[in-house]
């Protein structure tokens, strides 16, 4: 497997990178994690505009899945070769409506359905592609979804949004690589069930036994040195901190 960070801002986009959104391939086969603020852009560096497979959507804040919209116009009136064929799009309870909410000028009015196959997520394990996935609910104010993807007897876990969980340290077990996010830092920001801070981060993927954490979605108002030092502090693996156009062979 390979992972492409397309952008890993956490609530608004930096002046350095767009909003969540990961790019995960093997076999030919591309699953894009989220496409928050600015990703649609930043996301044809890596791959061609109509070149994804599929699109998992860990929850519906805009940092999250705004671009969809665009995304939507990119292949509801592509202008060379006629409408895209639909592209399977897994989301929380919702998720067209959510997007054509934001989208059209009425929820009813839309066509999303024609390019987007919309699946709804649940705590389960199914197949994208060639990837084995496993899906659990994590902990934030809207429905939210962790994610580990299997392939080649690797494995990738991204958090997606949350507090402290029990369940993502589940998720997470002895994983290859996890994306964690860390949009809070230790001993400044304490709110439960919202966001992870660096130290949480960490003492996470010590718990799961993950042998490399990627630090993730943190704003930028936040310094992610501090949460990076804070996440060294009680994980003695490789951590480092996401960058706009890294990449990681799992």
């Amino acid at each position: 497997m390979k992972l492409t960070v397309v952008g890993c801002s956490g609530s608004f986009p930096s002046a350095e990178s767009a909003c969540s959104s990961y790019l995960v391939e093997a076999d030919g086969f591309r699953l894009l994690l989220d496409m928050g603020n600015g990703a649609l852009g930043e996301l044809q560096r890596h791959c061609g505009l109509y070149d994804l497979d599929a699109i998992f959507l860990s929850h519906l804040h805009a940092d999250h899945c705004i671009d969809m919209c665009a995304y939507f116009v990119a292949r509801y009136y592509r202008h060379d070769g006629g409408r895209c064929d639909p592209i399977p799009v897994y989301g929380p309870e919702g998720t067209e409506h959510r997007l054509t909410t934001a989208y059209a000028d009425t929820p009813t009015a839309s066509s999303m359905s024609e390019v987007f196959d919309f699946h709804t997520v649940k705590p389960s394990t199914f197949d994208i592609g060639p990837f084995t996935v496993h899906t659990e609910r994590v902990r934030h104010p809207v429905e939210a979804y962790g994610i580990r993807i299997e392939h080649g007897g690797k494995s990738l876990t991204y958090s997606g949004d949350t507090g402290v969980s029990d369940t993502l340290e589940q998720l997470a077990r002895n994983t290859d690589l996890f994306l964690c996010e860390a949009a809070f830092t230790h001993g400044k920001e304490n709110i439960p069930d919202l966001h992870l801070n660096g130290r949480e981060a960490g003492l996470t993927a010590r718990r799961a036994g993950a042998r490399k954490l990627v630090l993730t979605h943190i704003p930028p108002w936040t310094d992610p040195q501090v949460n990076l030092l804070d996440a060294r502090e009680v994980f003695r693996g490789p951590v480092e901190l996401a960058a706009p156009r890294a990449s990681y062979e799992i």
